[in-house]
């Protein structure tokens, strides 16, 4: 009970007011001091740090920290809050530089995100992990992005409106827009992007303004015909064919700068119905209608309907004549040139390593000459195909002498030596299957890594099989996987240059690490599964054709300074026949038993040694250990029967851990791994599923908080903080 003063008041009521003015904001306190407890959300709070890093600490980002704070309960610069959710990230402007933090993804409120007109990226591709769930602005404009649209896109179900502009993206635009029905505004201008527009343009059915200026797009814009656009810019490309009639009607249509075709258009593609012949022409369909009332304009519906034959007519027998022309062409050429098993086509056509879905255009090509699709390639054009028999089964792929640009830096052998001491054996920092690396140190600071190719495993016959090879690894770009950044080929040498990480291969770290080292947590365990995940999901569901690793194991996942996994040779085993690979390897424990039994590597394959690899990181066991009993030398065998038994399961887990992992999260993941070492193929999962399994364990798990919880030992600023 309050005690009464004497002049009849009441003592404790005002600091009571007091106390509840302050701990509710009524400006008594400043926010986030003394009572009021942090208002974000902690796995937005951990992105923004994460961010702020990433942009290399900018002194412009007044309130931002690199660890910890309250970004809705304090006052951080360009962010807006709704509750305790990040909803907008407003940088544009800003001077910025460095890139995007890898964990964007988890802004799971964000609505908008602006950072344009800065100088972000530094021709490094977007960060593939972008916020999707409820993201409706992405401006990315005016800034340094280069390489491909990240495919993340495609998962941003509510988006309205994306700003890509002024930047220096190239390559063809991969599949990210079949379901952005939502989708109003899209500005791709003063790019280098390339190739065909993707027939998922189709669908988008919102779009309202489109502006593709100053690239190299190439083939029609049919696939625009139908969309609700007001503006379009289709300016300063290489675009071919007719300008459709629908998009004639726009006001504010811009053409210029094109190869446009002249003369009468062909009839309307397949999937625009022509009007019918006893019905006014409605307002989106090829025709002239001369009046309101249709059936009394001059031409009559019988006079339509004869005009359109005639149109068919007049244009099956052009395209008689044309294909007759291909095939002569076509038979020339195979008889010219009769060791090439596969059709030729230009550069910006080829598929070897090119995102899903292209367009029609290499289909109708291949119609052009079936028969050399059908030949059977003589045995030594067999060894250097790019990719695995399986996906070029029914795909033309590029002569060699097609090969694509390299956007690659070329280092000569002098620079290499200099740089690695003539590759002394102190720089030696690994040897694998295709050959041994050296630490490089330049002139300039820079730190990369030298693969030197072993010539018994990988032969080139020519310097042109080398430069296909390259041009396939430089077009794959994913942030974990190990970045080609160039190559030499002198005096029959044959050098690939890769980015360096300092933390070395999770083999090492695993098998190699001392009494002294500081084990990998839970946490960091889980974060490198998951990266591994995306980058063989990627390799096998992004890339068309799907690329087969072969070779995943832990040596293959080398690690950066946050632990963040980066698949190393990617690509490379697809040079070499599987049978030639399998005699080459000899990592035992990784391989699925149906290579053992036939010989042929798939995707599935891949899926089993990303399992055994998961194993590793529960066990700390290698995948064969022959100093073990005979029982447990074989990893696979010991823990499979182990996986859905919770006593073994404790029994089974890295003793390194200490007893420091979430229970439930433990249990999830032996469940993730044992789908994936299934003995039959056929019953594992692909790894878009495998990567959503392992993102909904993290989701649940809440791991940094359970971890802090029972560690003192470790700071939230610790490579194991949250990465939710």
């Amino acid at each position: 009970m309050a005690r009464r003063g004497g002049g009849g008041g009441v003592v404790g009521v005002p600091w009571l007011l007091l106390l509840l003015l302050g701990c509710c904001g009524g400006g008594i306190w400043p926010r986030g001091r003394i009572f009021a407890a942090a208002d974000t959300d902690p796995n937005d709070l951990n992105v923004l740090n994460t961010l702020f890093t990433s942009l290399n600490s900018p002194g412009q980002l007044t309130g931002w920290q690199a660890s910890g704070g309250d970004p809705c309960g304090q006052s951080w610069k360009g962010i807006t809050c709704s509750g305790s959710g990040v909803t907008k990230i407003l940088l544009p402007n800003l001077g910025l530089s460095g890139n995007l933090a890898y964990n964007m993804n988890n802004l799971s409120s964000l609505v908008e995100l602006d950072m344009s007109q800065n100088s972000l990226g530094g021709g490094n591709q977007i960060q593939y992990n972008l916020p999707n769930l409820k993201l409706e602005k992405l401006n990315l404009a005016g800034n340094q992005f280069g390489g491909n649209l990240p495919y993340s896109i495609s998962t941003m179900p509510n988006l309205k409106y994306l700003y890509l502009n002024n930047n220096q993206l190239q390559g063809n635009i991969i599949d990210v827009f079949s379901s952005l029905y939502s989708l109003s505004e899209v500005d791709l201008s003063s790019n280098s992007l390339t190739g065909d527009l993707p027939q998922s343009f189709t669908g988008l059915s919102s779009l309202k303004k489109l502006n593709l200026q100053n690239n190299q797009f190439t083939g029609s814009i049919n696939v625009l015909a139908n969309l609700p656009l007001e503006t379009l810019n289709v300016a300063n490309n290489r675009f071919t064919g007719w300008i459709p009639s629908q998009l004639k009607k726009i006001n504010s249509l811009q053409t210029d700068g094109n190869s446009w075709s002249t003369g009468p258009a062909p009839p309307p593609p397949p999937y625009t119905a022509p009007p019918p012949p006893n019905r006014q022409n409605s307002p989106g369909q090829n025709g002239d209608s001369s009046s309101s009332s249709g059936r009394k304009s001059g031409i009559g519906g019988g006079g339509v309907a004869g005009i359109i034959i005639s149109l068919l007519v007049v244009g099956a027998v052009v395209a008689f004549f044309l294909i007759k022309r291909r095939k002569r062409k076509a038979s020339m050429e195979e008889h010219f040139e009769q060791h090439q098993p596969f059709t030729s086509f230009p550069s910006n056509e080829v598929k070897d390593m090119k995102p899903i879905d292209e367009s029609t255009a290499v289909d109708i090509e291949s119609l052009a000459s079936p028969a050399s699709i059908s030949l059977k390639p003589p045995p030594k054009i067999e060894r250097h195909k790019s990719f695995d028999d399986d996906d070029f089964s029914n795909k033309p792929v590029a002569k060699k002498r097609n090969i694509t640009p390299i956007k690659a830096t070329v280092y000569s052998v002098a620079d290499l030596q200099m740089a690695t001491d003539s590759f002394n054996f102190d720089n030696l920092v690994g040897e694998g299957t295709f050959g041994r690396v050296y630490r490089a140190q330049f002139n300039d600071g820079k730190v990369l890594a030298i693969k030197k190719l072993d010539s018994t495993v990988m032969s080139f016959q020519s310097s042109d099989d080398f430069a296909e090879l390259v041009s396939n690894i430089s077009k794959l770009h994913h942030p974990n996987l190990n970045e080609l950044v160039g190559y030499c080929m002198e005096h029959g040498q044959h050098l690939l240059v890769y980015d360096f990480h300092r933390n070395g291969s999770l083999h090492d770290l695993l098998h190699l690490s001392d009494e002294y080292s500081k084990p990998l947590s839970w946490n960091s365990r889980v974060k490198i599964a998951l990266g591994s995940a995306r980058a063989l999901e990627y390799l096998h569901e992004i890339c068309s054709p799907s690329i087969i690793h072969k070779n995943f194991k832990s040596s293959n996942i080398l690690l950066d300074s946050e632990f963040n996994p980066h698949l190393s040779d990617a690509g490379l085993a697809s040079f070499i026949p599987d049978a030639e690979f399998q005699a080459a390897e000899q990592s035992a424990g990784y391989t699925a038993p149906e290579v053992d039994m036939t010989g042929q590597y798939t995707l599935k394959s891949d899926v089993y040694s990303f399992g055994v690899v998961m194993l590793e990181l529960l066990t700390g066991r290698r995948p064969f250990d022959s100093s073990r009993p005979r029982s447990e030398q074989s990893l696979v065998r010991w823990a499979t029967p182990q996986l859905h038994d919770i006593d073994a399961l404790d029994r089974m887990v890295d003793p390194a851990l200490k007893g420091l992992y979430p229970a439930k999260s433990l249990s999830r993941f032996a469940d993730v791994l044992a789908l994936c070492v299934q003995p039959e193929p056929e019953f594992r999962p692909p790894m878009s599923e495998v990567v959503q399994a392992l993102v909904r364990l993290v989701q649940r798990a809440n791991m940094t908080k359970r971890m802090l919880d029972g560690d003192t030992s470790r700071r939230p600023d610790d490579e194991d903080q949250d990465f939710i």
